[in-house]
């Protein structure tokens, strides 16, 4: 059975993921994501694509279009097993102006909850959260 508070969450979630959608300027939310992963540490499509909850097919495309984009550059790793992605200038740049895109939209929405700084804690809370899961389905490999 649903919970309507559960239902509720994931449907405002779903909304306002739609919202920075229609933010990110000339990236994509899909390719931000992936870019964002890149500029985080995470080097290797395996874990980006393990990070991101994407199947393999669809980071090659993203790591594909942002590297004929000029965003991200792959260099061949010393075990020639899997390349190494990295952030071009361009890409930096172009992150930043979407980070700033996306975190005021943000800003735009919190301004309209009762406690904004409480919202952002809690919105935060779920990135060690996605991690975990991240690394839950790694160990299960």
């Amino acid at each position: 059975m649903v919970d309507d508070a559960e239902l509720e969450a994931v449907r405002v979630l779903a909304r306002l993921a739609r919202i920075l959608e229609r933010s990110s300027g000339e990236l994509s939310l899909a390719h931000y994501r992936v870019l964002a992963a890149v500029a985080d540490g995470h080097e290797r499509a395996s874990r980006v694509a393990t990070r991101l909850a994407l199947g393999k097919p669809t980071i090659s495309a993203s790591v594909d279009a942002l590297c004929r984009r000029g965003l991200l550059s792959r260099d061949a790793a010393e075990d020639q097993r899997a390349a190494t992605l990295r952030v071009t200038a361009a890409g930096r740049a172009l992150l930043a102006e979407t980070d700033a895109e996306l975190t005021e939209r943000l800003r735009q929405v919190l301004v309209h909850v009762p406690d904004p700084a409480a919202a952002l804690a809690a919105l935060r809370t779920f990135g060690p959260a996605l991690d975990a899961v991240a690394d839950a389905k790694l160990a299960h490999r």
